[in-house]
């Protein structure tokens, strides 16, 4: 549905809508155009994402008359989990269905938590050279309610106690370019941190991003959530050849938009996340540790290093351990906050970088 807020002569003709594509505010305007009382919108809420009712008979708390409404001109929908794998380090990749292409949502178990990686498009538009989701190309932005739909599904599944811990941490980690698809992650976050919504804390909320500059600079003003930056060079010249958008937006302009989001975030506790994936003599000499931690001077950060997952038909190979290890060595001598993060998910590719919906296993 379709409908501009402002026109509700038209409302009667139109076809329904999920209200999982809706935050308050706007929950708040629909019902104001339904001709019913706007602070229905937080019982709503409630209903929907504390207690995952996705039938308005169910909802107690409302009148008849308003359940009668929100059948006619609404519905709640989640994207259908059609595909589902297991890992056996537990990690559970599920993938969905929109537009005739799967959608792919992670699912990583640890000891004290649990976190969902959730994708916010279908393949991405960034090409980035080591990324198997890139080869997949742009086939489209997914909507409001598929991003939070993933959550949505896993809170579900969670809550009926059946082998699936309490979530714990949410990444935008998964398919696609978050700042990309801005408008509606701008949404779907909104509905991960309000109260009467999912209700996470921007403590436990992570959008990693290729440095999309001005829409960083843009999501500084608009929400605070912990901020990740997938750098994976050490100079200017390696980035440009992993990752095409360096050509736009370079390593000195994303450190600097990443400065100033530290600037307004209080979710990041004075250190953004740098991400850097380690591939074989492309990356990953002694040079480029030293480089690294120049550039790293000027920003607080903590670096995740990333042992490369492979996939079908790719140039590149991992860095080896011991190197990683002296890698992560150097920047330590150098002051630079990092660790080496475990992959997860690597035989049913589900690990960083594999997630791609053309291979199915």
């Amino acid at each position: 549905m379709n409908f501009k807020f402002n026109d509700i002569s038209n409302i009667i003709t139109m076809s329904k809508i999920n209200l999982l594509d809706l935050n308050v505010s706007k929950m708040r305007e629909f019902l104001i155009y339904i001709q019913e009382k706007p602070f229905r919108a937080n019982q709503i809420m409630k209903w929907i994402y504390h207690h995952f009712c996705d039938d308005f008979s169910k909802m107690s708390n409302i009148s008849k008359k308003l359940k009668n409404k929100l059948i006619k001109y609404s519905f709640i929908q989640s994207p259908d989990f059609t595909q589902e794998k297991k890992s056996f380090d537990g990690t559970i990749k599920w993938s969905f269905l929109s537009n005739k292409n799967y959608v792919e949502t992670v699912y990583i178990p640890e000891r004290n938590r649990a976190t969902i990686c959730i994708s916010s498009q279908i393949g991405c538009l960034l090409n980035c050279d080591f990324c198997y989701t890139g080869k997949m190309g742009f086939k489209k932005n997914l909507k409001v309610s598929e991003i939070v739909g993933q959550l949505w599904n896993l809170l579900k599944l969670a809550n009926k106690n059946n082998g699936i811990k309490k979530i714990t941490n949410i990444v935008f980690m998964g398919m696609g370019e978050p700042l990309l698809n801005f408008k509606n992650m701008i949404t779907a976050l909104d509905i991960i941190l309000n109260e009467n919504g999912f209700n996470f804390s921007k403590y436990k909320v992570t959008l990693s991003t290729s440095g999309i500059v001005p829409m960083i600079n843009k999501l500084s003003k608009i929400v605070d959530v912990r901020l990740a930056i997938s750098l994976h060079a050490s100079n200017n010249q390696i980035r440009n050849k992993l990752m095409p958008i360096n050509k736009k937006y370079d390593i000195q302009s994303v450190i600097k938009s990443a400065n100033n989001y530290l600037k307004n975030s209080k979710a990041n506790k004075g250190k953004v996340t740098i991400e850097y994936v380690m591939l074989d003599k492309i990356n990953d000499s002694f040079k480029n540790a030293e480089e690294l931690a120049i550039v790293l001077k000027h920003i607080p950060s903590k670096v995740n290093l990333i042992p490369w997952n492979s996939f079908p038909n790719s140039m590149y190979r991992a860095s080896s351990i011991s190197n990683i290890v002296h890698f992560s060595n150097i920047l330590t001598k150098r002051k630079i906050f990092n660790s080496i993060r475990k992959n997860r998910g690597k035989d049913i590719y589900a690990a960083c970088g594999q997630l791609n919906n053309e291979l199915k296993i």
